[in-house]
């Protein structure tokens, strides 16, 4: 700055008021960003100063490349067939005239940007860097003009003093931006790892109810948690016995809504004219004998979460209804004239492939779809077999804490009998084993292998138990209606499984693989509830 304040060049100075040039240095200085610096710099020297010609090109984080602000092509700073990577390779002040310039350098941006100057001009090219620190590299300033006006502004004291306060705040504001920046991927990674202690401290607090250690449980829980952070859909697909209720009853614990209710059901125990009641409520006088209002799971589970079991066996008519509560968040009581809004999280579970159920006609696919926005597959026990020791000794403990008992261990031998059963009822199967076998030994004794209750069940549930279990088989050739005859076998199959279980249809319905309301189905169907 002269003494007036004023950036000078070689021409005659017009008289300006003391200290006018800290305007223009608060111009820099108030600049947001290293572009916009780049910017005010050289509109003060193009337009304050007169300067004809003034580009300024910055390094880019790599420090291998030259870029305006712009759209012109970057140029590569070892491509010395521009004057500006020769200006940076030295170090200093690079000054050619423009003709001797564009005789010697061929590059085709550079060519371009300095076409139509006259060939008698001087073009300048002053390299700039950071004034302390590391004295890092920012860029270029590259003036064209004629050489009268050139020389007497790059020999003033103004203009040093101008590129001094220039590359200060230049300098400046790329060390506060790499600083947001390293300070955001510390935040990031702290933000990780925190997410990370609080999804795996959340996945040690379901090991308590969901039991084991196998790669395939714990990947189990991991998924659990990830999706309970989520408001979508959960559908639990896996075979019957592998704990659906446990992982539905998890996901609603250590999700957002675990202050709020969990309702559940399941939709194959409750005849097909009561679950809409069930799931919807139903006002006064809605039908023969609502003498007053209902609240249906639906409104008792607003704010929580919802868990419909065996989802697979619901109505079609039901299904329709619930897929427009998924898709609006509204439903209306059976008689009730206004709709009700519902926030909740539908967990559905079932062990039947709805892909089939879909292809029968007894399944919507657009419900599947909707129900199925983060699907969970449950393993299977033979899946995990390295987790039975875990869970029988689980078991044990709980049937002590239940009955009273004290001092009932588990042997090696046993738990090697019990690792090498096939579990076709899974975990609630080992649960049920292992409740008998406690039930048999003494307190202060080791439950041994002769206790345990002999397989009765087939590896398959559509497998036939054992020879005598198999109804007679009629020839091939005696065959002559082939409905009749897959009738009659399922007849006699149902009619054995009850024998042996004393008429338990529950029971009865788990040997083979049924729920307990399609074999009560089957039964009316069949004429097998007549003696």
């Amino acid at each position: 700055m002269s003494r007036d304040g004023v950036l000078q060049g070689g021409g005659a100075t017009a008289t300006r008021p003391a200290l006018a040039g800290m305007r223009e240095a608060l111009r820099l200085v108030e600049s947001r960003t290293p572009a916009e610096l780049r910017r005010r710099g050289v509109a003060l020297l193009g337009d304050r100063q007169g300067l004809p010609w003034v580009r300024c090109l910055a390094l880019d984080a790599s420090g291998r490349w030259l870029g305006g602000d712009d759209d012109l092509p970057r140029l590569a700073c070892d491509d010395f067939r521009h004057p500006y990577a020769h200006a940076i390779r030295r170090g200093e002040r690079l000054a050619l005239g423009l003709g001797e310039a564009r005789s010697r350098l061929d590059h085709e941006a550079f060519q371009a940007a300095v076409a139509g100057l006259p060939a008698a001009w001087r073009l300048v090219v002053q390299p700039l860097r950071a004034r302390d620190g590391q004295r890092e590299w920012l860029g270029v300033l590259a003036l064209a003009g004629p050489a009268a006006e050139l020389e007497p502004l790059l020999a003033s004291v103004d203009f040093q003093a101008f590129e001094t306060l220039w590359c200060h705040l230049w300098a400046w504001q790329i060390r506060q931006r790499d600083e947001r920046q390293h300070q955001a991927l510390l935040r990031d990674s702290l933000a990780k790892l925190n997410d990370g202690a609080r999804r795996r401290g959340l996945s040690e607090r379901l090991a308590r109810e969901i039991r084991g250690a196998s790669p395939a449980i714990r990947a189990l829980r991991d998924q659990l948690v990830r999706g309970a952070e989520t408001n979508l859909a959960v559908l639990l697909q896996g075979e019957t016995g592998t704990g659906k209720d446990l992982v539905a009853r998890g996901i609603h614990e250590v999700s957002s809504r675990a202050a709020g209710p969990f309702m559940a059901i399941n939709c194959a125990a409750i005849p097909e004219s009561l679950l809409e009641s069930e799931l919807f409520g139903h006002a006064r006088g809605a039908f023969s004998g609502a003498d007053r209002a209902r609240e249906g799971l639906f409104g008792q589970a607003d704010g929580g979460t919802l868990f419909l079991d065996e989802i697979g066996d619901m109505p079609l008519a039901l299904q329709a209804k619930l897929l427009r509560v998924l898709e609006s968040g509204r439903y209306r009581p059976l008689g009730a004239s206004e709709e009700r809004r519902v926030d909740l999280r539908l967990v559905a579970a079932t062990h039947q492939p709805l892909h089939r159920r879909i292809r029968e006609g007894a399944f919507r696919a657009d419900l599947y779809y909707r129900l199925g926005q983060f699907p969970l597959a449950l393993p299977a026990l033979r899946e995990r077999r390295e987790d039975i020791p875990e869970l029988a000794l689980a078991f044990v403990a709980d049937f002590c804490q239940r009955e009273g008992r004290e001092d009932i261990g588990l042997g090696r031998a046993t738990l090697r009998a019990l690792g090498e059963r096939d579990y076709p009822g899974n975990v609630r199967e080992l649960k049920n084993l292992i409740d008998y076998a406690c039930a048999m030994t003494r307190d202060g004794e080791d439950i041994v292998p002769e206790v345990l209750p002999l397989a009765g069940l087939p590896r398959d549930p559509g497998e036939v138990a054992s020879a005598e279990d198999a109804p007679p088989r009629a020839a091939h050739e005696e065959v002559a209606d082939l409905r009749r005859a897959l009738r009659d076998y399922e007849a006699t199959l149902i009619r054995q499984r009850l024998d042996r279980f004393d008429g338990n249809r529950s029971l009865a319905a788990e040997s083979l693989g049924l729920p307990k309301r399609t074999l009560a189905h089957k039964c009316r169907q069949l004429q097998l509830d007549t003696p």
